[in-house]
Protein backbone atom coordinates (compact mmCIF):
# COMPACT_ATOMS: atom_id res chain seq x y z
CA UNK A 1 0.00 0.00 0.00
CA UNK A 2 1.86 3.42 -0.65
CA UNK A 3 1.81 5.90 2.22
CA UNK A 4 -0.46 8.08 3.11
CA UNK A 5 0.96 11.82 1.79
CA UNK A 6 0.06 14.75 3.95
CA UNK A 7 -2.39 17.55 1.73
CA UNK A 8 -2.66 21.46 2.68
CA UNK A 9 -4.30 22.40 5.62
CA UNK A 10 -7.67 20.95 6.17
CA UNK A 11 -7.33 19.97 3.06
CA UNK A 12 -10.06 17.06 3.63
CA UNK A 13 -12.65 19.87 3.57
CA UNK A 14 -13.05 20.07 -0.06
CA UNK A 15 -14.11 16.81 -0.79
CA UNK A 16 -17.23 14.68 -0.19
CA UNK A 17 -17.35 12.10 2.76
CA UNK A 18 -18.68 8.75 1.65
CA UNK A 19 -22.59 8.63 2.05
CA UNK A 20 -22.86 5.20 3.73
CA UNK A 21 -26.08 3.31 4.90
CA UNK A 22 -28.90 0.89 3.86
CA UNK A 23 -30.91 -1.41 5.69
CA UNK A 24 -29.19 -4.20 4.91
CA UNK A 25 -25.79 -2.56 5.52
CA UNK A 26 -26.91 -2.82 9.21
CA UNK A 27 -26.51 -6.24 9.65
CA UNK A 28 -23.26 -5.86 7.96
CA UNK A 29 -21.63 -3.24 10.23
CA UNK A 30 -22.84 -4.76 13.29
CA UNK A 31 -21.49 -7.87 12.45
CA UNK A 32 -18.34 -5.89 11.30
CA UNK A 33 -18.22 -4.01 14.97
CA UNK A 34 -18.28 -7.08 16.72
CA UNK A 35 -14.81 -8.59 14.58
CA UNK A 36 -13.35 -5.12 15.38
CA UNK A 37 -10.20 -6.17 18.22
CA UNK A 38 -9.94 -1.90 19.32
CA UNK A 39 -14.35 -2.38 20.10
CA UNK A 40 -13.17 -4.87 22.78
CA UNK A 41 -14.76 -3.88 26.24
CA UNK A 42 -15.67 -0.47 24.23
CA UNK A 43 -18.72 0.78 26.60
CA UNK A 44 -18.51 -1.58 29.32
CA UNK A 45 -17.85 0.91 31.96
CA UNK A 46 -17.64 4.30 32.99
CA UNK A 47 -14.44 6.36 31.59
CA UNK A 48 -12.82 8.08 28.77
CA UNK A 49 -11.45 6.17 25.93
CA UNK A 50 -9.46 7.04 23.05
CA UNK A 51 -8.41 5.27 19.75
CA UNK A 52 -5.96 6.76 16.73
CA UNK A 53 -6.33 6.02 12.98
CA UNK A 54 -3.41 4.44 11.73
CA UNK A 55 -3.27 3.64 7.95
CA UNK A 56 -6.83 2.87 8.47
CA UNK A 57 -7.07 0.42 11.38
CA UNK A 58 -8.11 1.71 14.63
CA UNK A 59 -5.39 1.26 17.74
CA UNK A 60 -5.76 2.00 20.98
CA UNK A 61 -4.08 5.39 22.21
CA UNK A 62 -2.04 5.35 25.75
CA UNK A 63 -4.10 6.70 28.28
CA UNK A 64 -1.27 8.57 29.61
CA UNK A 65 -1.56 10.88 26.31
CA UNK A 66 -5.17 11.52 26.76
CA UNK A 67 -5.32 14.94 25.44
CA UNK A 68 -2.70 14.98 23.52
CA UNK A 69 -3.39 14.99 19.82
CA UNK A 70 -1.07 15.11 16.97
CA UNK A 71 -2.22 17.80 13.48
CA UNK A 72 -1.09 15.01 10.94
CA UNK A 73 -3.80 12.56 13.22
CA UNK A 74 -7.41 11.76 13.55
CA UNK A 75 -8.58 10.35 16.67
CA UNK A 76 -12.03 8.56 17.77
CA UNK A 77 -12.75 9.62 21.67
CA UNK A 78 -15.66 7.71 23.92
CA UNK A 79 -17.04 8.93 27.12
CA UNK A 80 -19.20 6.60 28.79
CA UNK A 81 -21.15 8.00 31.80
CA UNK A 82 -23.85 7.61 34.04
CA UNK A 83 -26.76 10.06 34.84
CA UNK A 84 -27.76 10.53 38.83
CA UNK A 85 -29.88 8.11 40.18
CA UNK A 86 -30.05 5.73 36.89
CA UNK A 87 -27.22 2.65 36.66
CA UNK A 88 -27.87 2.93 32.40
CA UNK A 89 -24.41 3.73 30.45
CA UNK A 90 -24.77 6.73 28.78
CA UNK A 91 -22.27 7.79 25.43
CA UNK A 92 -21.18 11.08 23.68
CA UNK A 93 -18.81 9.48 20.91
CA UNK A 94 -16.84 11.87 18.94
CA UNK A 95 -14.18 11.87 16.28
CA UNK A 96 -11.05 14.70 15.89
CA UNK A 97 -9.87 15.34 12.74
CA UNK A 98 -6.53 16.94 12.56
CA UNK A 99 -5.94 20.24 10.38
CA UNK A 100 -2.84 18.20 8.15
CA UNK A 101 -4.88 14.78 8.61
CA UNK A 102 -5.75 12.88 4.98
CA UNK A 103 -9.02 12.24 3.61
CA UNK A 104 -7.99 8.31 4.47
CA UNK A 105 -7.57 9.01 7.83
CA UNK A 106 -10.75 11.64 9.06
CA UNK A 107 -12.80 9.09 6.30
CA UNK A 108 -12.17 5.85 8.24
CA UNK A 109 -13.01 7.82 11.71
CA UNK A 110 -16.02 9.07 10.69
CA UNK A 111 -16.79 4.82 9.30
CA UNK A 112 -15.20 3.67 12.35
CA UNK A 113 -17.48 5.74 14.58
CA UNK A 114 -20.97 5.08 13.14
CA UNK A 115 -19.61 0.85 13.34
CA UNK A 116 -18.82 1.76 16.79
CA UNK A 117 -22.06 3.27 17.29
CA UNK A 118 -23.81 0.91 15.61
CA UNK A 119 -22.39 -2.04 17.46
CA UNK A 120 -24.00 -0.16 20.98
CA UNK A 121 -27.01 0.16 19.30
CA UNK A 122 -27.13 3.31 18.29
CA UNK A 123 -27.35 4.57 21.84
CA UNK A 124 -23.87 7.00 21.35
CA UNK A 125 -24.32 11.17 20.59
CA UNK A 126 -22.41 11.30 18.43
CA UNK A 127 -19.61 14.76 17.61
CA UNK A 128 -17.57 15.58 14.75
CA UNK A 129 -14.53 17.75 16.27
CA UNK A 130 -12.05 19.88 14.13
CA UNK A 131 -8.87 21.13 15.25
CA UNK A 132 -8.63 24.56 16.88
CA UNK A 133 -12.81 24.88 16.75
CA UNK A 134 -13.27 21.62 19.32
CA UNK A 135 -16.80 22.09 21.41
CA UNK A 136 -17.09 22.90 24.93
CA UNK A 137 -17.91 19.45 25.99
CA UNK A 138 -14.24 17.98 23.98
CA UNK A 139 -12.59 20.29 25.86
CA UNK A 140 -13.83 19.54 29.55
CA UNK A 141 -12.42 16.22 28.89
CA UNK A 142 -9.22 17.11 29.80
CA UNK A 143 -6.57 19.46 31.89
CA UNK A 144 -5.20 20.66 29.35
CA UNK A 145 -5.63 19.99 25.43
CA UNK A 146 -2.19 19.98 23.79
CA UNK A 147 -1.81 20.26 19.92
CA UNK A 148 0.99 18.67 18.58
CA UNK A 149 3.06 19.10 15.10
CA UNK A 150 3.22 16.18 12.68
CA UNK A 151 1.96 12.34 13.46
CA UNK A 152 1.92 10.42 16.42
CA UNK A 153 5.22 8.39 14.86
CA UNK A 154 7.32 12.06 15.17
CA UNK A 155 7.66 10.67 19.28
CA UNK A 156 7.44 12.75 22.04
CA UNK A 157 7.92 10.76 25.20
CA UNK A 158 11.18 8.46 23.80
CA UNK A 159 14.37 11.21 23.70
CA UNK A 160 16.77 10.27 21.47
CA UNK A 161 19.27 13.52 22.34
CA UNK A 162 21.25 13.35 18.86
CA UNK A 163 17.94 13.01 16.37
CA UNK A 164 15.45 14.86 18.95
CA UNK A 165 13.55 17.38 16.68
CA UNK A 166 13.18 21.03 19.31
CA UNK A 167 9.44 21.74 20.15
CA UNK A 168 8.41 25.27 21.30
CA UNK A 169 4.94 24.63 23.07
CA UNK A 170 2.90 28.16 23.43
CA UNK A 171 0.51 27.59 26.92
CA UNK A 172 -2.17 30.55 26.60
CA UNK A 173 -5.94 31.03 28.42
CA UNK A 174 -6.41 31.62 32.25
CA UNK A 175 -7.87 29.12 34.69
CA UNK A 176 -9.38 26.07 33.71
CA UNK A 177 -9.14 26.55 29.94
CA UNK A 178 -5.62 26.68 29.09
CA UNK A 179 -4.74 25.50 25.52
CA UNK A 180 -1.21 23.61 24.70
CA UNK A 181 -0.30 24.04 21.62
CA UNK A 182 3.32 23.42 19.47
CA UNK A 183 4.12 26.90 17.42
CA UNK A 184 7.50 26.94 14.64
CA UNK A 185 10.12 27.02 16.96
CA UNK A 186 10.99 31.02 15.97
CA UNK A 187 11.63 33.75 17.82
CA UNK A 188 8.57 35.59 16.21
CA UNK A 189 6.36 32.98 17.39
CA UNK A 190 6.85 34.40 20.60
CA UNK A 191 4.06 36.50 22.85
CA UNK A 192 4.67 38.44 25.93
CA UNK A 193 1.25 38.05 26.83
CA UNK A 194 1.68 33.70 27.44
CA UNK A 195 4.36 31.10 28.66
CA UNK A 196 6.11 29.15 26.31
CA UNK A 197 8.33 25.87 26.97
CA UNK A 198 11.23 25.04 24.80
CA UNK A 199 12.06 21.59 24.71
CA UNK A 200 15.02 19.92 23.38
CA UNK A 201 14.27 16.47 24.73
CA UNK A 202 17.05 16.64 28.19
CA UNK A 203 17.09 20.42 28.40
CA UNK A 204 13.82 22.29 28.91
CA UNK A 205 12.82 26.08 29.36
CA UNK A 206 10.03 27.60 30.86
CA UNK A 207 9.78 31.18 28.81
CA UNK A 208 7.52 33.41 31.36
CA UNK A 209 6.22 36.22 29.11
CA UNK A 210 5.94 39.89 31.15
CA UNK A 211 2.50 40.31 31.44
CA UNK A 212 1.17 36.33 31.11
CA UNK A 213 -0.78 35.22 34.03
CA UNK A 214 -0.28 33.16 37.18
CA UNK A 215 -2.42 30.47 35.42
CA UNK A 216 -0.16 29.92 32.33
CA UNK A 217 3.30 29.41 34.35
CA UNK A 218 0.98 26.79 36.80
CA UNK A 219 0.09 24.85 33.87
CA UNK A 220 3.57 25.25 32.50
CA UNK A 221 4.90 24.09 35.43
CA UNK A 222 2.75 21.22 35.87
CA UNK A 223 3.63 20.18 32.10
CA UNK A 224 7.19 20.53 33.06
CA UNK A 225 6.95 18.02 35.95
CA UNK A 226 5.27 15.46 34.00
CA UNK A 227 7.35 15.60 31.33
CA UNK A 228 10.63 15.17 33.83
CA UNK A 229 8.45 11.96 35.28
CA UNK A 230 8.65 10.50 31.78
CA UNK A 231 12.47 11.32 30.55
CA UNK A 232 14.04 11.32 33.76
CA UNK A 233 17.23 13.46 33.60
CA UNK A 234 15.62 16.31 31.87
CA UNK A 235 16.97 19.60 33.62
CA UNK A 236 14.16 22.67 33.64
CA UNK A 237 15.59 26.05 33.65
CA UNK A 238 12.65 28.85 34.27
CA UNK A 239 13.13 32.20 32.71
CA UNK A 240 11.51 35.91 32.61
CA UNK A 241 11.24 37.81 29.80
CA UNK A 242 12.31 40.62 31.44
CA UNK A 243 15.49 39.29 32.67
CA UNK A 244 16.99 36.84 29.91
CA UNK A 245 19.70 38.33 27.88
CA UNK A 246 19.05 37.53 23.94
CA UNK A 247 22.30 35.83 24.17
CA UNK A 248 20.58 33.25 26.54
CA UNK A 249 20.96 29.47 24.83
CA UNK A 250 16.90 29.90 24.68
CA UNK A 251 17.00 32.52 22.86
CA UNK A 252 20.03 30.89 20.25
CA UNK A 253 17.95 27.69 19.64
CA UNK A 254 15.22 29.60 18.12
CA UNK A 255 14.98 30.37 14.55
CA UNK A 256 15.24 34.02 13.12
CA UNK A 257 12.90 33.49 10.23
CA UNK A 258 9.95 35.23 9.97
CA UNK A 259 6.68 33.28 10.46
CA UNK A 260 4.66 32.52 7.84
CA UNK A 261 0.66 32.67 6.60
CA UNK A 262 -0.37 29.78 9.12
CA UNK A 263 2.12 29.21 11.42
CA UNK A 264 0.33 30.12 14.53
CA UNK A 265 -3.04 28.79 13.68
CA UNK A 266 -5.23 32.15 14.71
CA UNK A 267 -7.54 32.93 12.19
CA UNK A 268 -10.94 31.48 12.78
CA UNK A 269 -13.73 31.06 9.85
CA UNK A 270 -15.69 34.12 9.58
CA UNK A 271 -19.03 33.94 10.62
CA UNK A 272 -22.10 36.01 8.52
CA UNK A 273 -22.48 38.76 10.88
CA UNK A 274 -26.57 38.14 11.23
CA UNK A 275 -26.56 34.87 10.19
CA UNK A 276 -29.80 33.36 10.00
CA UNK A 277 -30.62 29.99 11.67
CA UNK A 278 -31.19 27.29 8.83
CA UNK A 279 -33.08 23.72 9.16
CA UNK A 280 -32.74 20.96 6.49
CA UNK A 281 -34.26 17.68 6.20
CA UNK A 282 -32.90 14.37 5.21
CA UNK A 283 -35.29 11.67 4.33
CA UNK A 284 -35.47 8.95 1.81
CA UNK A 285 -38.88 8.73 1.80
CA UNK A 286 -38.83 8.74 -1.74
CA UNK A 287 -36.86 6.10 -2.30
CA UNK A 288 -34.15 7.85 -2.84
CA UNK A 289 -32.19 10.10 -0.20
CA UNK A 290 -33.76 13.68 -0.30
CA UNK A 291 -31.85 16.72 1.57
CA UNK A 292 -34.33 19.63 1.18
CA UNK A 293 -34.10 23.23 3.23
CA UNK A 294 -37.36 23.28 5.53
CA UNK A 295 -36.69 27.16 6.83
CA UNK A 296 -34.31 29.75 7.57
CA UNK A 297 -34.24 32.54 10.14
CA UNK A 298 -37.37 31.46 12.62
CA UNK A 299 -38.01 27.55 13.44
CA UNK A 300 -40.84 25.79 15.35
CA UNK A 301 -40.44 22.20 17.25
CA UNK A 302 -43.23 21.24 15.77
CA UNK A 303 -40.62 21.11 12.08
CA UNK A 304 -39.10 18.38 13.56
CA UNK A 305 -40.68 14.92 11.85
CA UNK A 306 -40.07 11.79 13.95
CA UNK A 307 -39.86 9.96 10.83
CA UNK A 308 -36.92 12.05 9.43
CA UNK A 309 -33.10 13.50 10.09
CA UNK A 310 -32.95 17.07 10.34
CA UNK A 311 -29.47 19.14 10.23
CA UNK A 312 -29.70 22.44 12.17
CA UNK A 313 -27.00 25.10 11.27
CA UNK A 314 -26.99 28.01 14.02
CA UNK A 315 -23.69 29.75 12.37
CA UNK A 316 -21.70 28.33 15.47
CA UNK A 317 -22.84 24.96 16.03
CA UNK A 318 -24.75 22.29 13.93
CA UNK A 319 -26.98 20.09 15.14
CA UNK A 320 -28.12 16.50 13.46
CA UNK A 321 -31.65 15.76 14.74
CA UNK A 322 -32.60 11.87 14.61
CA UNK A 323 -36.10 11.57 14.79
CA UNK A 324 -36.82 8.04 16.67
CA UNK A 325 -38.76 6.55 13.51
CA UNK A 326 -35.90 7.53 11.05
CA UNK A 327 -34.32 4.90 8.89
CA UNK A 328 -31.16 3.32 9.03
CA UNK A 329 -30.06 4.55 5.89
CA UNK A 330 -30.95 7.97 7.48
CA UNK A 331 -29.24 7.64 10.26
CA UNK A 332 -26.19 6.75 9.26
CA UNK A 333 -25.93 9.23 6.31
CA UNK A 334 -26.65 12.04 9.08
CA UNK A 335 -23.59 12.66 9.91
CA UNK A 336 -22.16 12.88 6.36
CA UNK A 337 -24.53 15.00 4.75
CA UNK A 338 -24.32 17.45 7.57
CA UNK A 339 -20.27 17.47 7.11
CA UNK A 340 -20.96 17.95 3.38
CA UNK A 341 -23.33 21.03 3.94
CA UNK A 342 -20.87 22.72 5.77
CA UNK A 343 -17.97 22.58 3.84
CA UNK A 344 -20.07 24.68 1.39
CA UNK A 345 -20.66 26.92 3.83
CA UNK A 346 -18.44 29.95 5.09
CA UNK A 347 -18.10 28.44 8.61
CA UNK A 348 -17.10 24.70 7.51
CA UNK A 349 -14.89 24.00 10.81
CA UNK A 350 -17.51 24.29 13.37
CA UNK A 351 -18.56 21.32 15.88
CA UNK A 352 -21.65 18.93 14.69
CA UNK A 353 -23.63 17.10 17.24
CA UNK A 354 -26.31 14.47 16.93
CA UNK A 355 -28.76 14.81 19.31
CA UNK A 356 -31.63 11.85 19.35
CA UNK A 357 -35.54 12.62 19.69
CA UNK A 358 -36.56 12.67 23.74
CA UNK A 359 -32.52 13.27 24.54
CA UNK A 360 -32.39 16.68 23.34
CA UNK A 361 -30.41 19.56 24.56
CA UNK A 362 -30.84 22.66 26.13
CA UNK A 363 -28.48 24.63 23.34
CA UNK A 364 -30.63 22.28 20.61
CA UNK A 365 -33.65 23.30 21.75
CA UNK A 366 -32.38 27.44 22.45
CA UNK A 367 -32.72 27.50 17.94
CA UNK A 368 -36.47 27.33 18.44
Amino acid sequence: MAGLVKGKEYDWKDSNMALVGTDADRSVKKAAAETEPAWKGAGTKVGMQVWRIVKFKVTHWPKEDYGKFYEGDSYILMNTYKEPDSDALNFDLHFWIGKESTQDEYGTAAYKTVELDTLLDDKPIQHREVQSYESDLFNSYFKELTIMKGGADTGFRHVEPKNYRIRLLHFHGEKKRITVKEVPAKKAALDSTDVFILDKGLTLFQWNGKTCNKDEKFKAVQYLQTIKSERGKATVETLDELDCPKSHEFYTSLSDDPLEEGDLDEKKEKLTVAFAAQLYKLSDASGQMEFTMVSEGKLSRDMLDPNDVFILDNGKMCFVWIGNGTTFAERSNAMPYAHNYLMKSDHPLIPVTCVKQGKETANFFQNF
